[in-house]
């Protein structure tokens, strides 16, 4: 039987988000032992525990139960830890399955007969016990079972969450390069940012594209269940059939948690059409009452007016690709550049990345590399933050997302942190610049002014 009090679970994350997962996780069971690992955080806890941290994490991907480990030297090794399993106790016959393998320096050739053979025992095992088999289901199973290879190691896992948790059901307007709800969070959490006056105060996301960033703050803001909106594939797992009161009554709970937020939080961006995609997703989230949406030039905006005494926070994932539209005031910038018939011909933004700062013009000019995009846009940015962002007393601190290393140098701005993080492939650093006068570095002579 399964030891439903004394389970091993594992928390998977995104690469480097695993401290801020070890401390949420601590958050959320607390007493519970953690121990943080690559691409996650192994933590001992109980079915219930399992249900909270599906319903409560924003940085997880998903939340697994370690089932059987075990040594291996080939597939029939993995097909008979696999039988070990009463996998009756999981799902009926009338239920489904699917399998998916991750391997680390697997000396096995083939893993899709690996994948196999535990498909294998999970029929039989039931065929056994019922005189049944299960189907396969690709995109939506009761029971998504995961086989985790090392060089010699085999450890089999259910998937309790199905989906993968940074799908909230919140979010059905998308931009062309949207953010997912877990970076979201792990930027915030990254910034220390928590939503109160004392922990990050006002926050404003100036390219908020579908609005992910203020969303996700504005749901941390208000107390908000991040999985308070969707199913879960545990919910059709049979050691969990038992606990459906206990799970109606976390969620009541969760709900009857919630409050208005004590910071305000702000959004704008580029295009008028992901202001209103922004607004729609806050909407479904429950938050659209909580954060002031605009339309504008992010070079341009004035700084959001912020109660006495109240800091703030400005959080930005900026367009980056291998080609950029620039629009709005750095667009202009360009345009008057590439005058005198080197104009580059008018066409789509290639590579899926959002138009970058300000308002969307009445004609396109056309593309440019990111190269002088950053060159024009990230400067004349950091100039705009040292004209309006300076004056708060309680001051603004402003946190970016971007692959370039060079990024403080190209803004002419010293950063006081940068921390490692991943946008899926792609590594990142999170720049932290702290506003204050005089913050702006001396241009070198000779370099293009950021007026």
């Amino acid at each position: 039987m399964l030891p439903t009090d004394k389970l091993h679970l594992f928390v998977s994350c995104a690469s480097g988000v695993e401290p801020w997962l070890e401390e949420e996780v601590r958050a959320i069971l607390p007493g519970a032992h953690t121990e943080a690992l690559r691409g996650g955080v192994a933590v001992r806890s109980n079915l219930e525990g399992v249900m909270k941290l599906n319903l409560e994490s924003r940085l997880a991907q998903r939340v697994l139960i370690e089932i059987i480990d075990g040594g291996y030297r080939h597939e029939d090794d993995i097909y008979a830890l696999a039988l070990r399993v009463d996998w009756s106790q999981w799902i009926s016959p009338a239920e489904t399955i699917r399998v998916d393998t991750v391997a680390q320096r697997s000396p096995l050739r083939s893993l899709n007969f690996a994948t196999l053979r535990v498909k294998d025992a999970i029929c039989d095992v039931l065929r056994d016990v019922t005189g049944e088999r299960p189907s396969v289901d690709t995109r939506y199973p009761d029971l998504p079972v995961m086989l985790h290879l090392n060089e010699v190691h085999a450890t089999i896992y259910v998937d309790t969450s199905g989906e993968p948790l940074f799908k909230r059901g919140w979010r059905e307007d998308k931009g062309d390069a949207p953010l997912k709800e877990t970076l979201a969070a792990a930027m915030l959490a990254a910034a220390g940012w928590k939503g109160t006056p004392q922990a990050g105060g006002a926050l404003h996301d100036p390219c908020c594209g579908s609005g992910t960033i203020a969303v996700e703050a504005a749901q941390i803001a208000c107390g908000m269940a991040a999985g308070l909106q969707r199913r879960f594939a545990f919910e059709r797992q049979g050691p969990f059939v038992p606990l459906r009161g206990r799970w109606q009554a976390l969620k009541q709970a969760a709900k009857d948690r919630e409050h208005a937020p004590a910071v305000p939080i702000f959004c704008s961006d580029v295009a008028f059409r992901m202001v209103d995609f922004a607004r729609r997703n806050a909407e479904r989230a429950g938050v659209a009452q909580y954060i002031q949406f605009n339309g504008g030039d992010a070079l341009e905006r004035p700084a959001p007016e912020l109660p006495e005494g109240m800091p703030g926070t400005i959080m930005m994932n900026p367009p980056y690709g291998e080609r950029i539209e620039v629009r709005g005031k750095a667009g202009n910038f360009q345009m008057s550049r590439d005058a005198g018939g080197s104009r580059a011909a008018a066409g789509p933004t290639q590579g899926g990345a959002r138009p970058l700062g300000g308002l969307e013009p009445q004609a396109t000019w056309g593309q440019v590399s990111q190269r002088d995009a950053g060159d024009d846009f990230f400067p004349r940015l950091a100039a705009h933050w040292k004209r309006a962002y300076t004056g708060n007393p309680a001051g603004w601190t402003a946190w970016l997302l971007c692959p370039d290393m060079k990024l403080p140098s190209k803004m002419r701005l010293k950063e006081s942190r940068k921390v490692p993080m991943w946008n899926g492939p792609i590594e990142c650093r999170m720049f932290r610049f702290d506003l204050i006068k005089g913050s702006a570095r001396t241009p070198k002579p000779g370099a293009a002014s950021s007026d």
